[in-house]
């Protein structure tokens, strides 16, 4: 493949470079900084592909943060690589708070309870909800009959309430992003113009000086 790395890493590295990348998440947050103020686009679309972003990383849809962001990019009218730039906004850092956030969140909406202290059991029903999934695929082709309790306990305690509870966090979170991003955009793009626009003109003096220069050799 093309953009496939030619030396392939260990699956111990690639986990140690996501929970932290090699250069810092200091140098990554720049690094995503620079890539989207440089983006060829409205300032507005931009800060609103942002809000997409920030906001996706809060709905408990893992694996699926690039797709979900995409697809709130386009509804809000955003710019689409924003979004996607946008959703490391979640990582290993931030994915502790805003799922307790979104999940005390949730149960408060519902009227259910979130122990804080079952951070064993909050795993293990992942985990549950993962052997049901391909329990019950196998069972399609053996003939066992399929057991979804781990994946209603899933549900009930932990998706819906995460899907709910982070709808309000998120869109408060995102909308700071985006009041924040705006400004600031747009004043880079404001200077980056008036840089290419002086190099211009200096180019367009030099070419110039030497047009006349060739005319006074004559």
């Amino acid at each position: 493949m093309v953009f496939r790395r030619r030396d392939r890493r260990p699956l111990l590295r690639t986990i140690a470079d996501f929970l932290y990348p090699r250069g810092g998440w200091t140098r990554a947050f720049h690094y995503v900084k620079h890539r989207v103020r440089r983006l060829p686009d409205s300032p507005e679309r931009i800060a609103r592909g942002i809000w997409a972003g920030v906001f996706t990383t809060f709905t408990p849809f893992y694996t699926m943060h690039f797709l979900v962001a995409f697809l709130v990019a386009r509804i809000v009218r955003g710019n689409i690589f924003a979004a996607l730039m946008a959703t490391f906004f979640g990582n290993p850092l931030t994915y502790v708070p805003i799922g307790f956030v979104s999940l005390k969140t949730g149960h408060f909406l519902l009227g259910t309870t979130f122990k804080e202290h079952e951070a064993r059991s909050f795993v293990g029903k992942f985990i549950d909800a993962a052997g049901d999934l391909k329990t019950n695929f196998v069972a399609m082709f053996t003939g066992n009959e399929p057991n979804w309790e781990g994946l209603s306990v899933f549900w009930d305690q932990v998706f819906y309430p995460y899907m709910i509870g982070g709808i309000i966090p998120g869109m408060i979170t995102a909308t700071v992003c985006y009041v924040v991003s705006l400004p600031l955009i747009r004043a880079y793009q404001n200077r980056r113009k008036k840089v290419i626009k002086k190099k211009f003109q200096a180019i367009r003096k030099k070419a110039e000086a030497e047009a006349d220069l060739g005319k006074k050799a004559d």
